[in-house]
């Protein structure tokens, strides 16, 4: 009988504890691994004279492998810092030259820091946050095809290159986490982040693009 109790006693002790791993309070961090898919928004203008009227350009998706690290500050504030592997998209001929295909790509890799706000209880198995942040996103590694030579006047023996200018901008979040057993849990999120960038060209043309990427992501990830 005394051993009865004993276990009837020890009941709530172990509730404790399993609510507790599961927990996102106050010191705590959440470490994720999964994928992100980014696709922009693009509205582009006109490439600069000399150019055929209306020549413009739009980018395509990429998906990556991605994570990150959540820091909570309190049962509700937190810091996260998004992370991932660099993403290709392809460039391709809009407006006036639409059909004509690639026309070069180029690789992103956006830093951004985000302040989150998680509702509900620091215990809740479904966790809503949003999140506000700043991002840079780094352009670097364009290559050009011969479609953009061609279209620009280039030659095999001069091909006509390009650069795409790196941005700072505002990012803002949405999502949730779904609370799992032994400290594990899925994170879903999504995140706009309104930006225009310039692709400039060895002849030098420019091209001014709003991107407005939106990316989405999905993880699993373990509380520490």
């Amino acid at each position: 009988m005394k051993n009865t109790h004993m276990k009837f006693l020890l009941i709530p002790a172990l509730l404790a504890c399993t609510f507790a791993a599961q927990a996102q309070s106050a010191g705590t961090m959440l470490i994720r691994v999964g994928a992100t898919n980014i696709t922009p928004n693009v509205t582009s203008d006109d490439l600069t004279a000399p150019s055929l009227v209306g020549t413009k350009s739009s980018i395509g998706s990429s998906s990556r492998l991605s994570g990150g690290i959540t820091y909570m500050v309190d049962d509700h504030f937190a810091i996260d810092l998004p992370l991932a592997i660099p993403f290709q998209h392809d460039i391709s001929g809009d407006g006036a030259i639409r059909g004509a295909g690639k026309i070069g790509d180029v690789k992103a890799l956006p830093a951004t820091l985000f302040a989150q706000w998680r509702f509900l209880d620091a215990n809740a198995t479904v966790r809503p946050y949003v999140g506000a942040g700043i991002t840079y996103a780094a352009f670097y590694g364009a290559r050009s095809t011969s479609t953009l030579t061609a279209l620009t006047g280039g030659t095999p023996a001069n091909p006509t290159t390009l650069s795409v200018d790196s941005k700072w901008a505002a990012s803002f979040q949405l999502g949730a986490t779904f609370q799992m057993s032994g400290g594990w849990f899925i994170d879903a999120n999504y995140v706009y982040t309104p930006l225009r960038t310039r692709t400039t060209l060895s002849t030098g043309q420019t091209l001014d693009a709003t991107l407005n990427p939106s990316a989405v992501s999905l993880a699993v990830g373990m509380k520490f």
